[in-house]
């Protein structure tokens, strides 16, 4: 056995290992397509029931929007109040 056959792997990766790798591919995928945290949907409901609270809305024109960049987050909430 030489030095350089300690760098070379002649072993093949079994089905598992390979399935393994593609799962990770894919999850990084998705996450990467994840624009909205898991948590928005949860918020926007909580901020109508605060604003319930004082005024008779609808709920679809309420809309709240996640905003990102570098360096912040910008929560932005639209609620179109009655006359």
């Amino acid at each position: 056995m030489s030095f350089f056959d300690y760098f070379r792997s002649n072993k093949k990766p079994t089905s598992a290992e390979l399935a393994k790798e593609r799962l990770q591919i894919i999850v990084a995928h998705e996450r990467g397509k994840r624009t909205n945290p898991d948590y928005l949907p949860k918020m926007q409901q909580e901020i109508i029931d605060v604003i319930k609270k004082y005024v008779s809305i609808d709920q679809d024109k309420v809309s709240v929007q996640l905003d990102s960049n570098e360096d912040c987050s910008v929560l932005e909430v639209n609620v179109t109040l009655p006359d």
